[in-house]
């Protein structure tokens, strides 16, 4: 009976517990890059509105600053409680000078010394996805006890940007990231997709990797690849919630939606490719081909966020 009792008041204590997500889609330099930051930012803000018990947020563009995120976090950090998840989602490019990391977004760039002292203030349990260049750099700052830390790579050296955005994203409607199947997504699952997804992006491409995502919940050491017994990490993340798939059944189960996801994964594919040849392509044929492709993606991007 008491045993009953226990899971009972578990039960109820889990239904009342609140998800805070918050997506960021800093600076893309380039119109390709910023298309795709904010078409990553908008698929993933879609499915998890899906979420009961969510609260989401979303900064793109203009509105991504520096001043608007730390007022975000601020306003979460009043409103979550300990038993709460909040997951913070940074899209975009980073830059590492050796003491510190930055996301850069417009106007003053963000420091992981200043993220870090705002998430300190919010009392949910965290997982915090920086999916930028250079973001390894930042996992010495961001790392705390029971705080899941994912980046998209491995030190503040890999600079170039990063493919691990779009993966993490596909996690959240791919029911294949879920792998003991219980409808639930962890961090550690949707981790472990976007990096396998990663390497084999760059294994198809017959290209050298650029990014090595990593994974930290420890709070101390560096982080890693392959999270497990062996080196301790994991845990925490394997016993966090990020998305019930239940809730995004209607886009897993639509047609339509499916058939506009795998045009936009090669339509992204196509880009990259282009982009990778910049340097042996005249600037007319690049710039036209470019072009193209992104009023292509726009349009299947507008079909995805009726």
């Amino acid at each position: 009976m008491k045993k009953l009792l226990l899971l009972l008041s578990m039960a109820a204590l889990s239904a009342s517990a609140n998800n805070f997500y918050l997506t960021v889609a800093g600076l893309g330099d380039e119109p390709d890059y910023e298309q795709r930051f904010t078409g990553w930012a908008s698929d993933i803000t879609k499915i998890l509105s899906t979420e009961p018990n969510s609260k989401v947020e979303t900064l793109t563009g203009k509105d991504a600053t520096k001043v608007n995120i730390l007022a975000k976090l601020t306003a979460i950090g009043a409103a979550a409680k300990a038993d709460d998840t909040f997951v913070l989602f940074l899209i975009g490019h980073g830059s590492f000078d050796d003491i510190d990391y930055k996301i850069n977004l417009p106007g003053q760039d963000l420091s992981a010394t200043e993220l870090a002292a705002a998430l300190d203030k919010i009392a949910a349990r965290q997982v915090i996805v920086d999916s930028t260049s250079a973001s390894g750099g930042a996992i010495p700052k961001l790392q705390k006890d029971k705080r899941v830390i994912i980046t998209g790579t491995k030190s503040g050296t890999e600079k170039n940007a990063t493919v691990f955005a779009r993966f993490w994203v596909e996690a959240f409607r791919d029911p294949a990231a879920d792998t003991d199947k219980n409808q639930t997504l962890t961090a550690l699952e949707a981790f472990k997709y976007a990096e396998a997804k990663t390497r084999g992006y760059y294994d198809t491409q017959k290209r050298l990797a650029t990014e090595h995502a990593m994974l930290e919940d420890t709070g101390k050491g560096e982080g890693v690849k392959d999270p497990g017994a062996a080196n301790g990490q994991g845990l925490t993340a394997n016993r966090l919630a990020v998305l019930h798939l239940g809730s995004v059944a209607s886009i897993v189960n639509n047609p339509a939606k499916q058939a506009l996801l795998k045009q936009k994964d090669d339509l992204e594919t196509k880009i990259d490719e282009l982009k990778y040849k910049k340097a042996a392509t005249d600037e007319r044929t690049y710039t036209t081909q470019m072009r193209q492709l992104l009023l292509e993606l726009a349009k299947v991007q507008a079909g995805l966020d009726q």
